[in-house]
């Protein structure tokens, strides 16, 4: 099976069924979409859904987790350290993240869409903070807490960003905060 996941035929199919879930979930809520909604958008079977996904909800995880790393991309943080632009750089990731789904219908899966968010922030962030480690410092677990509390955190500030000052540019709403940030983790 893992080679059929480096054929171009089923990487087309399952992006094709991706976004056939992406444009049915801007007209239809998540609960109304039907697996057989989605193999009539994308023309393809029931079977070849059932290939790719196990059901709807891995379909809307995986759909999520794929656009988020998009967005999130682990490249753009690789060999850096959790610093101010680093802070604003993910900040701005899931802000934009969360003004694409502000666009669709996505009532009824607000807590997978943040526990997503806040796993994918997470990674991140212990990788930023591993960079930022000396070898005899390094101390894993306490990174893992850490790198767990900043992404609750940062996924709690984009929260507040959307419902309260959707109004104002991200990087605005961030900026006050971040050397106060950068400071008590330094430290």
């Amino acid at each position: 099976m893992s080679e059929a996941k480096t054929d171009l035929r089923v990487l087309r199919t399952r992006k094709l069924i991706m976004d056939s879930f992406i444009n049915l979930s801007g007209q239809k809520e998540f609960r109304d979409i039907t697996v057989k909604d989605i193999t009539e958008e994308a023309m393809i079977n029931r079977a070849t859904f059932y290939y790719h996904f196990e059901d709807i909800h891995d379909l809307l995880e995986k759909a999520l987790s794929e656009v988020l790393l998009i967005n999130l991309s682990a490249d753009q943080f690789d060999g850096r350290t959790l610093d101010e632009q680093s802070i604003t750089d993910m900040f701005l990731a899931i802000t934009e993240f969360q003004q694409s789904l502000s666009n669709r219908c996505h009532r009824g899966y607000e807590e997978t869409i943040a526990r997503i968010i806040r796993e994918q922030l997470e990674t991140v962030i212990f990788q930023l903070l591993a960079n930022g480690q000396e070898e005899k410092d390094f101390k894993e677990q306490g990174l893992k807490i850490l790198s767990n509390m900043l992404a609750w955190g940062l996924y709690g500030a984009s929260d507040q960003w959307k419902k309260y000052h959707f109004d104002e540019k991200p990087e605005g709403y961030i900026q006050s905060v971040i050397p106060y940030l950068v400071k008590l983790v330094k430290e």
